[in-house]
């Protein structure tokens, strides 16, 4: 990494890592980008001291784990306050996720899983305790994710 741009070989790294980063080690994703193993180390290291690589977690089937409902609430904060909601919604029990939305009135965007709905109410009810408006919610069916094609140089 040079300079906060990313170059081909970060790419690669990326989306080696995106595609199984657990079983992919550092002599695979050498061979992939034609650099040696120390080069993939060293820029591995780099990215996460850079935040590009923010953490390794695993990818959680919800539903298969016991937890068949993922909601989606679509929240408003006043916009100046908005990142300082972040936090303070991850430790509410059930909450997975939380984006900030930069356009229009919902500027939250919360992932709560739970086995019924009385496990997502909650989940609504600390929201709106804190001052939140929660505008929308939404019963998602399924979620996929897959690596960014631009880092495979797609």
């Amino acid at each position: 990494m040079n300079g906060g741009e990313l170059d081909d070989i970060d790419k690669a790294i990326l989306h080696a890592l995106q595609e199984d980063a657990r079983n992919m080690s550092s002599s695979d994703i050498a061979e992939r980008t034609e650099t040696s193993d120390s080069t993939v180390r060293k820029r591995i290291k780099q990215l996460e001291s850079e935040r590009v690589i923010k953490g390794y977690s695993a990818d959680v089937d919800y539903q298969k784990s016991g937890y068949p409902l993922r909601m989606l609430l679509y929240c408003t904060a006043p916009i100046s306050e908005r990142s300082e909601y972040v936090d303070r919604i991850l430790d509410i029990d059930g909450v997975v996720s939380v984006q900030e939305l930069v356009t229009g009135e919902q500027n939250l965007l919360v992932t709560a899983v739970g086995e019924s709905d009385s496990d997502i109410t909650p989940v609504a009810k600390e929201l709106l305790d804190m001052g939140l408006t929660v505008a929308d919610e939404v019963l998602v069916r399924s979620h996929e994710t897959t690596p960014f094609g631009e880092f495979n140089g797609e």
